[in-house]
């Protein structure tokens, strides 16, 4: 989410305009050349590669929920990820207005629910045109709506109905890594008032991109910084497992293999008869195979010659005598 000016702040900065000290049309500029401070007194919990692997897993969880939302609300709806940010709590609740609404997921990591629930925000104008196509409506929301506007009982309902639905395919998008499984809870009316999270606690947002045919939404999901870090020391624990796991099965796919029967074909050599020259053999009969009988034999197996040997006897029973491999296997023509 965007970084949010305090009262103070924003005085501030009317002040400096006012006074002149402060020239609006080369704040951009100026904006452009500024980096962000890093606070070294609050290090950040999470590296690039844990912010990478969110990114990933919820860019797969918005190709779920667009088509989930395009049959709910019939009519094209595109999601995409816009960012995933470690933040501190306060930064996200102080964008939040005494009108808005939270839905709260309690969060079960392999079955154990995790202390702090994880929060999903949809946007007041996002929600109300949502409602309205589940109505029937075309989706068309007041562009002057109040910034403390309040829910009515009946959208609280139709918010608790949808956001159900959004939280209900969530897990799939963690499967890769680990079985996390999401349960709405319950919805937050005017989260300001309650302290669900510490201001100080780390949290990383995930903003999300809600494109309809005539507006574009806004969606944020809020993931509690300890429930992260279990989450990730699961996973790495999981990974050691399925390796081992992994070798085990691949030792016993090839004691299988070893213990299976696999036909083999040795050809001695081909020949063209006519159905009536079939027709009248019988027993004695000898079949000109256009070869003589030191002549390689081929030996088949699915249908490719992968070795040549001599025809031969073993133990009184027939048997061909391998001479070499066919490195360069060769299928056989039909």
């Amino acid at each position: 989410m965007a970084d949010v000016l305090s009262q103070a702040q924003i005085d501030a900065l009317l002040n400096a305009v006012r006074s002149g000290d402060k020239d609006l049309e080369s704040s951009g500029e100026d904006q452009k050349k500024k980096y962000q401070k890093y606070d070294f007194g609050s290090p950040r919990k999470f590296t690039k590669d844990r912010i990478k692997m969110l990114n990933g897993i919820f860019d797969n969880y918005s190709r779920v929920i667009s088509s989930r939302l395009n049959a709910r609300l019939r009519t094209g709806c595109e999601v995409t990820v816009e960012s995933v940010e470690e933040q501190r709590y306060y930064e996200f609740s102080n964008a939040l207005t005494e009108g808005d609404v939270l839905g709260m997921m309690d969060v079960f990591i392999k079955e154990k629910e995790a202390e702090t629930p994880a929060m999903l925000f949809l946007s007041t104008t996002t929600a109300l045109s949502m409602m309205d196509r589940m109505l029937g409506g075309e989706g068309l929301v007041d562009g002057s709506l109040d910034s403390d506007y309040s829910y009515t009982d009946l959208e609280l309902k139709l918010y608790e109905d949808l956001a159900r639905d959004i939280v209900a395919v969530m897990d799939r998008s963690w499967e890769t890594y680990l079985a996390i499984h999401f349960d709405y809870n319950r919805t937050e009316v005017n989260p300001t008032l309650n302290q669900i999270i510490g201001l100080d606690e780390t949290v990383v947002i995930v903003d999300l991109k809600l494109q309809f045919t005539n507006m574009t939404g806004r969606m944020s999901i809020c993931l509690p910084g300890e429930m992260l870090v279990s989450i990730f020391a699961e996973i790495s624990r999981e990974n050691p497992m399925r390796r081992a796991a992994a070798e085990d099965k691949s030792e016993e796919i090839f004691d299988k293999l070893r213990d299976s029967s696999l036909e083999i074909i040795a050809e001695l050599g081909s020949a063209q008869l006519s159905l009536s020259d079939i027709y009248h053999l019988s027993v004695g009969d000898v079949i000109d195979l256009g070869q003589s009988k030191e002549s390689p034999v081929f030996l088949e197996i699915g249908g490719y010659h992968w070795f040549t040997g001599k025809m031969g006897t073993h133990k009184k029973n027939m048997a061909v005598k391998i001479d070499e491999v066919c490195f360069q296997l060769e299928q056989r023509s039909e």
